[in-house]
């Protein structure tokens, strides 16, 4: 246990340390007072438990169990009639104990913290609205990129040289609005969501998507100028970020109760959806027809004869041919772009759904890591016979390196709807888990950890000794 404990401290403010370089940027130059700052790191501090857990249990259980081997205990016990799985038996249930230990705190304390902590930094932000923006480099802020030449101010709410580019949602083109000013001021309210950003003496251009395709390769634009342009910035997309991928999203901040009944309600939203899009497209085009029907009872004529005609255009005239392929192409162009916009709009509602279905698996995986590293890094330790810092640090860097990389992968793989948000969570551990197996079967059983590599070591053999021996003969 003090091992465990010594360890745990260590690596908890190694990667604490770690946090304090990624928000280097929002905490260097703001004025902050102290205790501002140490609640900021205490907030910020159990989102680093989870990867810190897995590695403590795992270094732990190497040095510790490589120290008996390494010192004869192991054998003493053994002669003693005590078997491995015996010496285990204590820890693996302390083990557990810890698992479920951490299954709590990841579900109700690391919410809280992830909570707590967004607040904090938008109160910092509404009282010192400049942090929303670095100078000299673009930061981004909902859709919109904002980028400053200089600041000056007590608080630096004074901006010069302001460029924005902002998206708009329109079929999912790049940056659809450029805005560029002179000057501009920051101001907010202590009970507001939002920044203001007052922009003075600039222009303000903006992307025009036609209808026709044929008209979108001529890249139409407006520009216009202004003397005062005023815009809101919500506080809620303020430079969102964890230690994982820069994205704070609201499952992170929810319990497994409260993440049900989210995925319930956006999984019955999202049914609703699909419906409403498929019937809105079957009715949009019946209204199309009935509302472009060719009045000509020339053609109604011929069409109500029993056989069709092989060419079926020459029951049209020109005129009408030209009608009729004009409304087909039109029709066939609004449908595309209306199903295109619903299925971005879907795809986006359904990776939501994942992301929460990934932030409930999580939370088991954490638990189960804790056992997971533990039936890696005990009998590892009693196959490597080393205690100490030297060889154990070694083994368990690289171990936790493949099963902190496999994680991320599969969790990436799960936000792109690749895989399923179950497969994306408990990749690492499924992979993993037949390791700890072996690793564990070969220790009980006093077998090292050398590997026969003589089904692929053979065959090479015999082909070059048969190469050999002919190059003898001649």
């Amino acid at each position: 246990m003090i091992t465990f404990t010594t360890v745990f401290v260590i690596l908890f403010f190694i990667f604490v340390l770690q946090g304090i370089w990624l928000f280097i940027a929002e905490l260097a130059g703001k004025d902050l007072d102290l205790f501002t700052i140490f609640k900021f790191l205490t907030f910020y501090a159990p989102t680093i438990v989870p990867m810190v857990l897995p590695l403590s249990v795992l270094l732990a259980a190497i040095m510790t169990f490589g120290s008996f081997a390494e010192n004869y205990e192991f054998a003493a016990m053994k002669s003693s009639g005590i078997s491995l799985q015996r010496a285990m038996k204590m820890l693996t249930i302390t083990i557990g104990i810890l698992a479920l230990v951490s299954f709590f705190f990841a579900n109700n304390v690391i919410p809280d913290a992830q909570f707590r902590f967004i607040n904090l930094r938008k109160d910092i932000v509404q009282q010192k609205p400049a942090m929303a923006i670095v100078e000299g480099q673009f930061n981004t802020i909902g859709t919109s990129n904002i980028k400053v030449d200089k600041k000056t101010g007590d608080n630096g709410e004074f901006l010069e040289g302001v460029t924005m580019h902002v998206k708009n949602n329109n079929m999912g083109l790049g940056a659809n609005t450029i805005i560029k000013a002179k000057r501009g001021v920051l101001t907010s309210q202590d009970d507001s969501n939002y920044l203001q950003l007052e922009l003075y003496d600039g222009y303000y251009y903006e992307d025009i998507h036609p209808k026709k395709y044929e008209e979108r390769k001529r890249l139409p634009f407006t520009k216009s100028s202004f003397k005062k342009y005023v815009i809101n910035i919500d506080l809620t997309k303020l430079n969102q970020s964890n230690i994982d991928d820069g994205n704070v999203t609201s499952e992170k901040m929810l319990t497994i109760p409260e993440l049900s009944f989210t995925i319930d309600t956006l999984q019955k939203n999202y049914n609703k959806d699909v419906k409403s899009y498929a019937e809105n497209i079957v009715t949009r085009n019946d209204n199309i027809f009935q509302k472009r029907q060719i009045n000509s009872t020339t053609v109604q004529a011929k069409t109500i004869k029993k056989t069709a005609p092989k060419n079926i255009e020459s029951l049209f005239n020109p005129t009408e041919l030209k009608q009729i392929l004009e409304m087909a192409k039109s029709n066939a162009t609004s449908s595309e772009f209306s199903i295109q916009s619903s299925k971005t709009d879907l795809e986006i509602k359904a990776k939501n759904i994942g992301y929460h279905w990934m932030a409930i698996h999580e939370k088991f995986v954490i638990a189960y890591a804790c056992l997971l590293m533990f039936f890696i890094g005990a009998p590892l330790g009693a196959i490597i016979r080393k205690g100490g810092l030297g060889l154990p640090i070694v083994f368990a860097m690289l171990i936790f390196i493949a099963f902190h990389f496999i994680n991320t992968f599969g969790r990436k793989l799960a936000e792109e709807s690749t895989i399923t948000p179950f497969i994306g969570a408990w990749m690492s551990s499924i992979i993993m888990t037949p390791f700890a197996i072996l690793l564990t079967y070969r220790a009980t059983n006093d077998i090292g950890l050398m590997i026969n590599f003589d089904w692929l070591t053979d065959p090479i053999m015999k082909i070059i000794n048969k190469i050999n021996k002919n190059n003898d003969n001649n």
